[in-house]
């Protein structure tokens, strides 16, 4: 690891993309302090103190917090991906074929995600600050009005898709996806001053037995966290490699083949997405909070959106079983990969090529995601749980779905830059073999 480090801080272009990567994140976060107009900071350090803003503010790169241009981050672009990614499964004829036609179709159904994102995140600025507003303790907006709803609106709507071309800019000139940057540095830029609140409350603030018993309570879930990112790691490198064989290659050495089908394929974009899915109606029941706060319905359908209750808690874990399955057919298609085998002259020792094939696979990748998925369920939700029972803060129950998210970005991160040094590694290799040839 620290090889491969060093590698890219010497290798020129990995460099000039980890700079610009940087500077993206820097101005990302720089807008993120920047507090939409008609806002009361008050309110907005009341409403961030009290845990409301939770799963938005996590999806948000943290700038829900101070209530910024940049507060709802890339979360209108994820959900319209969802939307998108849906309906190419045989609802809307033209992104089907959308999907099938390489390059060209990927751009049209990225600018039809575009344009979604655009819908999702005015109505979602407009619903949660009614929603936050509607809470009469808090006042958030000092002059409501439609005028100022709307200029809200439209101002943290654009903030949501420059946010979006800063992550496509690094997605195209700097390392990793963008969108899962802009998210992972709102998580870790905020992970110092939750250290420090805690530190200043439980340690400090302390004195004798309880503060030498707050000091282990630390140290054991410093231990935990670790074991867990080891975990997280040990089950993201895990993978299930599947023997192929090419019979038009005339060395035997170069006939043998595997197909590496990773146990967690669909990496944590099941976790993404099952936020993003939570926090739809979490934003339209915000929007009808004031006028139906006291019905029984509403109350009921806060319990089951809710991340803080059972109700909810199960809605997430089982939204995030569903998508592992969706998103790992989605990331390795098997019958693709059966066409792709077919027309290589490949095939899997003892299974006939075409239809078989493709089955097998489907089976495997079955398997693997039946793990996969409750993997991610169980380090997504079991925090919540304990958060529950022992009505602990919402940051901490968050802890999980952060630490999934982290941990995925960093390693997706790390393999791109590997990739990069090995290209350029071959591409020196055969540029030196072209000058001697030449001199010779």
């Amino acid at each position: 690891m620290f090889h491969t480090i060093s590698g890219a801080f010497r290798d020129k272009d990995i460099r000039r993309r980890l700079f610009f990567t940087l500077i993206m994140l820097i101005l990302f976060r720089i807008g993120s302090h920047i507090t939409v107009p008609f806002v009361n900071a008050e309110a907005v350090t009341t409403l961030a103190n009290s845990g409301l803003f939770g799963l938005l503010n996590t999806f948000g790169g943290g700038a829900l917090s101070s209530y910024s241009i940049f507060s709802l981050g890339v979360s209108p672009y994820i959900t319209a991906s969802i939307v998108v990614q849906l309906l190419q499964m045989d609802i809307i004829p033209a992104f089907t074929e959308w999907s099938k036609q390489g390059e060209v179709g990927r751009r049209k159904l990225n600018s039809w995600t575009r344009y979604i994102s655009v819908v999702v995140a005015f109505a979602q600025a407009i619903a949660i600050s009614l929603g936050f507003n509607s809470l009469a303790q808090f006042g958030l907006i000092t002059n409501p009005g439609l005028s100022t709803y709307l200029m809200i609106g439209l101002i943290m709507t654009a903030g949501s898709m420059f946010t979006v071309w800063i992550g496509d800019q690094i997605t195209a000139n700097g390392v990793g996806n963008g969108t899962s940057m802009i998210i992972f540095a709102g998580i870790v830029s905020r992970v110092p001053r939750e250290v420090m609140t805690f530190v200043d409350q439980s340690i400090l603030g302390k004195s004798g037995d309880e503060m030498m018993q707050n000091i282990g309570v630390l140290a054991i879930f410093i231990v935990l966290m670790m074991l867990a990112i080891a975990f997280v790691v040990y089950v993201n490198q895990a993978e299930r490699r599947i023997p192929v064989l090419y019979s038009k290659r005339a060395n035997v050495a170069t006939q043998r083949s595997h197909l590496p089908l990773s146990i967690n394929s669909a990496g944590v974009i099941p976790v993404i997405f099952a936020s993003s899915l939570i926090m739809v109606p979490q934003t339209i029941l915000g929007l009808l909070a004031g006028k139906f706060g006291d019905a029984n319905w509403y109350k009921i359908a806060l319990q089951v959106f809710s991340l803080q209750e059972l109700p909810g808690i199960a809605l997430y874990a089982f939204t995030i079983i569903v998508f592992t399955f969706f998103y790992a057919h989605i990331q390795i298609n098997p019958e693709r990969i059966a066409e792709n085998f077919q027309k290589s002259g490949a095939y899997i020792p003892s299974v006939r090529p075409g239809l078989t094939t493709e089955r097998y696979i489907s089976k495997i990748l079955n398997r693997l995601s039946t793990f996969g998925s409750v993997f991610l369920m169980a380090i997504a939700t079991v925090p919540l749980l304990v958060s529950y029972i022992l009505k602990l803060p919402q940051n901490i129950a968050l802890s999980g779905t952060s630490l999934l998210i982290v941990v995925g970005v960093a390693l997706d991160t790390y393999k791109q830059i590997e990739g990069r040094l090995i290209k350029h590694q071959y591409v020196g290799f055969i540029h030196d073999g072209d000058l001697e040839d030449e001199e010779e």
